[in-house]
């Protein structure tokens, strides 16, 4: 605006110095005439003009720094109204953040008790199973060998039996019975560490021995549900799939408490994406990410959904 001001100025300067020279030079006799006069007119309404357009364009100017001052306090008022919003939704981000930590944290302690409840419920009903059959063998016991029919051409049950010849009285010439099966069990504990011991050792034909052993003759036993975890392990890294598949469902359905259960299910989802079982696979990585969110396992699954560039929450693809 100054910029336009300040030829105005000079022009308006030049006027008045030639309205000054025309004034103070000598008139002479022949310079009275028409055209000077009418000169100096001209020169008068241009200085007019000059004075004219010098206030209006300072009154514009006057009015556009008020608007611009305007717009200045309004730009700094809409700022701060801007920051204080910025702070509330930052504010309220991180107690909603908080909130969701605190449900998923409480969902996977209930997804947990509830595995560990059928757990108990399955060793439970495994007991009660035992010991109808207990009982039951216990009701109907096996005919002793002595009972058994005599064989053709033995003497008649109300003849004694010739001196010396071979007594059929209860009781007499049974077969001892058979050790319990108890008896040959291996220790527990021993047997568990040598079989992670191979394990680690990549001895996988004697880890997976081992790990057999402990899941028949412990089968209720926790180590039992690890052993099964490690069972499927070895099948992965052999790659034979289909039966690591079973051997994690043996975790998952049996001992879906065990602390392996995540670890399983993270597992199972990548070996049925190996055998071309894609929908299985993502299936079981979701109901991981929804079982246990907080877990190492949850981190790898949300990763390896989203290098496949699937969509973690199904309902999300509506």
């Amino acid at each position: 605006m100054m910029q336009r001001i300040s030829p105005i100025r000079k022009a308006l300067t030049a006027a008045a110095t030639i309205t000054l020279v025309l004034g103070l030079t000598p008139v002479r006799a022949h310079a009275a005439s028409k055209e000077v006069i009418q000169l100096q007119t001209q020169v008068q309404q241009l200085l007019d003009m000059v004075q004219r357009i010098q206030s209006t364009l300072d009154t514009k100017f006057g009015v556009l720094q008020n608007l611009a001052q305007q717009t200045a306090d309004q730009a700094t008022q809409m700022s701060a109204t801007v920051t204080a919003l910025q702070q509330k939704i930052n504010a309220q981000n991180e107690a909603l953040g908080g909130k969701v930590d605190t449900a998923s944290g409480q969902i996977q302690s209930l997804n947990d008790s509830v595995d560990e409840l059928k757990t108990r419920i399955a060793k439970l009903d495994k007991s009660v199973q035992d010991m109808q059959s207990q009982l039951q063998n216990i009701q109907n016991p096996p005919q002793a060998a002595g009972t058994a029919q005599a064989a053709p051409g033995a003497p008649d049950a109300g003849q004694p039996a010739p001196m010396g010849g071979p007594s059929n009285a209860p009781g007499m010439g049974t077969a001892p019975a058979p050790a319990s099966s108890a008896a040959l069990a291996p220790p527990l504990e021993q047997t568990y560490q040598a079989a992670v011991r191979d394990f680690n050792a990549a001895k996988y034909s004697v880890a997976k021995s081992e790990f057999q052993d402990v899941v028949h003759y412990y089968p209720l036993d926790n180590m039992a549900g690890t052993s099964q975890f490690y069972l499927g392990e070895i099948a992965y890294r052999q790659k034979d799939y289909e039966s690591a598949i079973k051997s994690y469902n043996g975790v998952l359905e049996g001992f879906s408490g065990n602390s392996k259960a995540a670890a399983a299910q993270l597992h199972k989802g990548l070996a049925l994406m190996q055998v071309g079982r894609r929908d299985a696979g993502i299936h079981e990585l979701r109901e991981l990410i929804q079982r246990h969110p907080q877990t190492p396992e949850a981190a790898q699954a949300r990763a390896k959904l989203n290098g496949m560039g699937v969509r973690i929450n199904p309902r999300t693809q509506e």
